[in-house]
């Protein structure tokens, strides 16, 4: 994680315009990713699809999939054909239309128009993500703002998922699963709205063309030499390096993800059969969406926390430790977070567990997720060979999508075996995973200038 100081000068106005307009659109994000879940699995009778956990979580596993493919190919569509302003208010529009299907999937009980939903909200999300974050760094004149801006968008950006997440249950159990959809599809409307009129007076020409242009010139494009020259043996170690770092990348995902599952369908507030934690404090009933809220809380709260750590690690005599040392901890994180799962299950018997549990797995895949997630794009882009970093960059969020893609088929294998068991050997797995890591990073740490690099990442 790299640590920048704020420049004295002022942050562009657009920058503001563009991250309050993804706050808008995250809140409806992870308001929609719960209320699908829940949606799924409730009694027809309660308003639901009445299908089964194993259901539900297919569904949600393919809708956080998609959104990390479609990026991509929502990226290539910005750089060549369509001006990326146009983009992020196609991408919000077409998003806003996939909730309406969503409301129309809940008056007709039909899963299929859920599905529609998840199609739209993917493609939307291609063509919304990436470009209101290409426009974002577009405006900075200061490129050293850069670190520290992204930085705060981020923080914006949980805020606006920690509001959606903390009132959208008590929205849907109020006015029903599907007019809650609606609010969704509102909230992406204002994105648009504010987008558009807010960049109307704060871009000037940024946006308007395709990324590829440059003010009245389009780049030619021209094969470099570079591309026709062999890859060196230190160029192949380190794709390989990439390639390895992807692959833990993809088991630390699936397995991030499936911690919600358990959470909601074994141990949730939502169904009869599975209220096995004690979900109310008082007179209080704790939603099962605050789960989702509690980590962008944490995101919020404990991000500058380990940014002062990693600074503090790198001014001491011993150096900062390398990313895969910091990896390694982050999927050790997450492996105990289940140890503590199967805990609660053993302690619990056949009576309810203290919501404290909740609480503590909650927080310890959080800090997982800020010890690993920040660290992927930087290593990328500091070891990629140059003439392949637009590929390997490819390669993290393909490691997401798989990852989205698989959590709901292994948590409907899991579902088939005692949760101390199944869930278990998982934390086993992972724990190996990061001891693997750990160990292979002296090897790793020889290629050709990496210690240092390495160093300055952070």
């Amino acid at each position: 994680m790299q640590i920048s100081m704020k420049s004295k000068d002022k942050y562009p106005m657009g920058f503001y315009v563009c991250t309050s307009a993804y706050a808008l659109e995250r809140m409806a994000f992870y308001s929609a990713k719960w209320l699908i879940a829940i949606f799924i699995v409730a009694e027809v009778i309660k308003g639901g699809l009445g299908l089964t956990p194993a259901d539900g979580a297919k569904m949600t596993a393919n809708l956080v999939a998609f959104t990390y493919l479609t990026p991509i190919l929502g990226g290539y569509i910005a750089d060549r054909w369509i001006n990326p302003r146009l983009c992020v208010i196609l991408g919000a529009l077409i998003m806003g239309a996939g909730y309406v299907l969503g409301y129309q999937a809940s008056v007709l009980s039909s899963p299929e128009l859920l599905s529609g939903m998840i199609l739209l909200v993917s493609i939307g999300t291609g063509l919304y993500k990436g470009n209101i974050a290409g426009i974002s760094g577009r405006l900075f004149k200061d490129k050293s703002q850069l670190d520290s801006a992204f930085s705060i968008q981020y923080s914006i950006a949980n805020m606006g998922s920690f509001l959606g997440t903390l009132i959208v249950s008590f929205i849907a159990y109020k006015i029903g699963f599907g007019k809650t959809f609606l609010v969704c599809a509102l909230l992406l409307l204002l994105s648009a709205v504010w987008f558009y009129f807010g960049g109307k007076a704060t871009f000037g020409e940024i946006g308007e063309k395709p990324f590829e242009a440059n003010e009245n010139k389009i780049y030619t494009k021209k094969v470099s030499k570079d591309y026709r020259t062999p890859l060196t043996l230190e160029d192949k170690k380190k794709i390989g390096a990439i390639v390895l770092f992807s692959v833990f990348s993809v088991v630390f995902w699936i397995v991030w993800y499936l911690t919600y599952m358990p959470v909601l369908y074994h141990w949730g507030p939502d169904f009869d059969y599975a209220n096995k934690v004690n979900w109310v404090i008082g007179n209080f009933r704790v939603p099962s969406s605050w789960f989702d809220s509690l980590n962008s809380l944490c995101c919020i709260i404990l991000g500058p926390v380990l940014a002062a750590v990693w600074s503090r690690n790198a001014k001491s005599s011993k150096g900062d430790m390398s990313i895969f040392k910091k990896t390694a901890i982050g999927m050790m994180l997450l492996g105990l977070a289940f140890i503590l799962m199967c805990t609660a299950e053993i302690v619990r018997g056949d009576g309810q567990a203290s919501l404290m549990w909740i609480i503590a797995v909650g927080i310890l895949i959080s800090i997982g997720e800020m010890v690993f997630a920040p660290l992927g794009k930087s290593f990328i882009s500091k070891f990629s060979p140059p003439r392949l970093l637009g590929l390997m960059m490819g390669v993290w969020p393909l490691a997401r999508f798989i990852a989205g893609k698989t959590y709901g088929y292994l948590y409907e294998m899991l579902s088939g075996y005692s949760f101390v068991y199944a869930y278990g050997i998982v934390a086993i797995i992972v724990i190996l995973c990061g001891s693997v890591i750990w160990v292979l990073d002296k090897k790793i740490s020889l290629l050709e200038d990496f210690k240092d690099e390495a160093k300055e990442m952070v």
